[in-house]
């Protein structure tokens, strides 16, 4: 399928921000291989930021460990001055130390600091949703979400959220703060944090699924997703991001990309419905 509405895929009001399209762009992979360094052409990954807001993406997921700092440098300098409907979301709490290398680092000067860079980088005076990339084992807990709501209370952030947690530290987290999103990993193939997202939804908390298309085996030819692909007209991708959308009011997709052709193919899936029997038979199949 061809058509791009992202429109179609529906809105979420995330807490102290305001209301998205549910289906964003995780802009990860505009970086080098292995998420380091500069991509291939900086001029092709401008244009796919710039591509996914034409198409009506509203939210779009950054990290500052993203290059490092690249991602959100090439944001800026796709998207600045910011349209007014455009919200931008990024992360702290992981060090970089080569290409897919990734080290829990969130101690309370070190994530001021990165916020404060992140601010510059994005040429923004408030981040819109600053999140906590992973919870640092080595530091007291208290300290890193202590940090988040001082960043809030002090007008540097708006809104703020979690990643890769458990329902247990989210209820720590919100003896601190209000968290508005958690993006933990979710997908065809790894619904590990099923009980995570059941208590987003009771608690009406954006769950933002990193690596929302893979699909593994199951897109396999002859498999439940390629079956389905067939029968709808759709690629895998598409069908798994679908299937996402579909799983719950408050999943909010932000599928990667660095090329423009990939980008128009995944946003495609916003008007993808998938029949009963197809969520059914995707259900039990993982």
């Amino acid at each position: 399928m061809t058509d791009i509405n992202v429109a179609a895929g529906g809105t979420f009001g995330i807490r102290d921000l305001g209301t998205v399209h549910r289906l964003g762009f995780g802009a990860m992979r505009i970086t080098g291989p292995g998420i380091w360094g500069e991509p291939a052409d900086r001029e092709v990954a401008r244009a796919v930021v710039r591509r996914a807001v034409e198409l009506g993406v509203d939210f779009i997921d950054t990290a500052d460990s993203y290059g490092p700092g690249i991602s959100e440098e090439i944001i800026a300098e796709a998207l600045y001055p910011y349209p007014a409907d455009v919200t931008i979301a990024t992360k702290a709490g992981l060090a970089r130390t080569g290409p897919k290398r990734w080290i829990a680092l969130c101690r309370p000067e070190y994530l001021r600091q990165q916020a404060e860079l992140s601010l510059r980088r994005l040429k923004v005076d408030v981040i819109d949703l600053f999140q906590l990339h992973r919870i640092d084992p080595k530091v007291d807990v208290a300290e890193q979400f202590g940090l988040l709501k001082e960043l809030q209370d002090e007008g540097k952030v708006k809104a703020l959220g979690l990643s890769q947690v458990s329902v247990e530290e989210i209820k720590e987290a919100q003896k601190v703060f209000t968290v508005a999103t958690v993006q933990n990993r979710y997908n065809l193939t790894d619904r590990s944090s099923q009980d995570v997202l059941e208590y987003c939804a009771a608690q009406g908390i954006g769950f933002i699924p990193w690596a929302p298309v893979s699909a593994g085996e199951l897109a396999r030819p002859g498999g439940p997703v390629d079956i389905a692909a067939k029968e709808l007209d759709a690629t895998p991708a598409q069908v798994a991001l679908a299937w996402v959308l579909q799983r719950s009011p408050v999943m909010l997709p932000i599928p990667g990309t660095g090329s423009v052709g990939h980008l128009e193919e995944n946003l495609a899936a916003a008007s993808l419905t998938l029949p009963a029997d197809t969520v059914a038979a995707l259900d039990g199949a993982a």
